[in-house]
C-alpha cells in the first residue's frame, strides 16, 4: 500500500528523489479557463448552467439568505455548537495575536511610517463535496474578521438538494460571514473573482479546495489576491520506537480519508518500525468510515522513506515541504529549528495535525504541493495591504535628495532629476 523509498546511505539535496508530479495537468488547466471565461462573459447565468452541469443541481438564486443560517445553527448539535464555538475563540485569539506594531522609520529628516489597510471584501471558499468543512469556514473567515475586513462572502457547494450543509453554515454564522453563496468548484471562484448577478466581486479570495479550485484561483490571480494554493491534504510524520506504531497510523489515515490527490509519508531509520506503522495502518483501514477515499490516496500517495537518521529525516521532510509535518520521536523539540519547509509542525506524539485542523488556533488553510518551499498559512496579513507613508520638510530634502538625484540621472530619467532640483533651487 505504501510505496517504500531508501535513501540511506545517501548526501545531499533529496528534491529530486521524493518529488510528486504536479497537481494539475492540462486538462484541468483548459477545463478551468473555459469555466473562468463563462463566468466573466455571462454572469450568473454561466454560474446557474455550471452549477446543473458539473454538479447536477438547479439552482435559482445562489444566495443563502441569514435567517436560514441562524435556522442551521439552532439545528446542529448542542455539543457541535459547543465545539464550533471554542475553535472560534481559539482562532481569534492566535490570529489576534499576528497583529502588528506599526512600523517607524526617522533618519536623516525622513520620515517613513506604514498604514495597514484591510482590503474592502474578502471570498472564502469552503469545500463541502467529500466532507463538509465547517472548520474550513471559521479558518478562512475568522482570520478576515480580525483583520478588519468590511465585507466577507463564503461560497460552498450545494448539496442535491441545492441546500449548503447545515454545519457549513452554522460556522458561518457564527463567524458573522454577511454573504453565503450556494456556488462549487471553478464556478465559484470565478465568481468571486469577476462577479455573478448578486454576487458582487472581491478583492482576495482565500480557502483550500480540489485540483480544480486550485487551478481557478492560479488563473484569476491579479485580478484578485489570493492566499496561496491550498489543495489536497498532505502529512508527513517522523517516527521512531517510542511513539505507538497505531497513532502514527491514525495520523497518516486522518489525512488520507480527505480523499484522491493528498499524499502522506512516514519517515523512519527504522525498517521494524515501518512495518509496525504499516501493519497498523492495514488494521485501521479495514474498519475505516471513509475506506474508498483514505486506500486510494494511500495506494497512490503514500511513502515509506527510510533514512540513516533523526537529521536525515528532517532532510527529507524539508525535501517533500508537506502542508503538516508530525515530529512523533525523541528529542523532538531539537528537531524543530532543521525544520525549513513545512506549512505547520506538531511536536511530539500528543500534538496530532488533527488539533491544528480544528482547535489548536493556527490556521488550517495551509501550503501544499510542495509550495511551503515558499509559501506559510493563511494569515491576518493576507486580507491586509501595507501603505506607506513619507514625510520630509525642505532640511531632509536637502540631506537626501543629491543621492536621490545621482540615481536618477544614471537611470536616465530626467525629470526624477528635476523632481529634486526644482524643489532644491526653490528653498535654497
Amino acid at each position: 500500500m505504501l510505496a517504500r523509498i531508501d535513501v540511506r546511505g545517501t548526501s545531499g539535496d533529496l528534491r529530486e528523489v521524493l518529488a510528486r508530479p504536479v497537481a494539475a495537468g492540462p486538462d484541468v488547466s483548459v477545463a478551468v479557463a473555459r469555466i473562468i471565461a463563462d463566468v466573466r462573459s455571462r454572469g450568473a447565468a454561466a454560474v446557474r448552467e455550471l452549477t446543473k452541469r458539473l454538479d447536477g443541481v438547479e439552482i435559482a438564486d445562489t444566495r443563502v439568505d441569514a435567517a436560514r443560517m441562524d435556522a442551521a445553527l439552532e439545528r446542529i448539535s448542542p455539543s457541535l455548537r459547543a465545539a464550533l464555538e471554542l475553535a472560534r475563540d481559539q482562532i481569534v485569539a492566535w490570529h489576534e495575536a499576528q497583529q502588528e506594531r506599526e512600523a517607524h522609520h526617522a533618519r536623516l529628516g525622513v520620515e517613513v511610517t506604514e498604514l495597514v489597510v484591510p482590503v474592502d471584501r474578502v471570498g472564502c471558499y469552503v469545500p463541502g463535496g467529500r466532507a463538509p468543512l465547517a472548520s474550513s469556514a471559521l479558518m478562512t473567515a475568522l482570520p478576515a474578521r480580525v483583520a478588519g475586513v468590511p465585507e466577507v462572502v463564503l461560497c460552498s457547494p450545494p448539496d442535491s438538494d441545492g441546500r449548503i450543509h447545515d454545519a457549513i453554515l452554522a460556522a458561518a454564522a457564527i463567524a458573522q460571514v454577511d454573504e453565503v453563496h450556494a456556488i462549487g468548484g471553478a464556478q465559484a471562484i470565478a465568481a468571486l473573482a469577476f462577479g455573478a448577478g448578486e454576487l458582487r466581486p472581491v478583492d482576495v479570495v482565500v480557502g483550500p479546495g480540489n485540483a480544480y479550485v486550485v487551478e481557478a484561483k492560479r488563473q484569476v490571480f491579479g485580478t484578485v489576491g489570493i492566499d496561496g494554493l491550498a489543495g489536497a491534504s498532505e502529512v508527513v510524520v517522523v517516527a521512531d520506537d517510542t511513539v505507538e506504531p497505531e497513532w502514527v497510523a491514525v495520523d497518516l489515515l486522518a489525512q488520507a480519508e480527505h480523499g484522491p490527490g493528498g499524499a502522506v509519508a512516514v519517515i523512519v531509520w527504522d525498517e521494524a518500525v515501518a512495518e509496525r506503522v504499516e501493519l497498523a495502518l492495514d488494521t485501521l483501514l479495514l474498519s475505516a468510515e471513509r475506506r474508498d477515499e483514505a486506500a486510494s490516496t494511500l495506494d497512490a500517495g503514500g511513502r515509506v522513506i527510510l533514512v540513516d537518521d533523526a537529521g536525515r529525516a528532517v532532510d527529507a521532510a524539508n525535501a517533500i515541504a508537506p502542508e503538516h509535518l508530525e515530529l512523533m520521536c525523541a528529542d523532538a523539540d531539537l528537531l524543530v529549528p532543521l525544520v525549513r519547509n513545512a506549512g505547520a509542525v506538531f511536536v511530539g506524539a500528543f500534538a496530532p495535525a488533527v488539533i491544528g485542523d480544528y482547535v489548536a488556533g493556527t490556521n488550517h488553510v495551509l501550503p501544499t504541493g510542495g509550495t511551503a518551499r515558499f509559501a506559510s498559512a493563511l494569515r491576518i496579513a493576507d486580507f491586509q495591504k501595507h501603505i506607506h507613508v513619507v514625510r520630509a520638510d525642505a532640511a531632509a530634502l536637502s540631506r537626501v535628495g543629491p543621492a536621490a538625484r545621482a540615481i536618477a540621472e544614471a537611470e536616465g530619467l530626467w525629470a526624477h532629476a528635476d523632481a529634486v532640483r526644482l524643489r532644491s533651487e526653490l528653498s535654497s
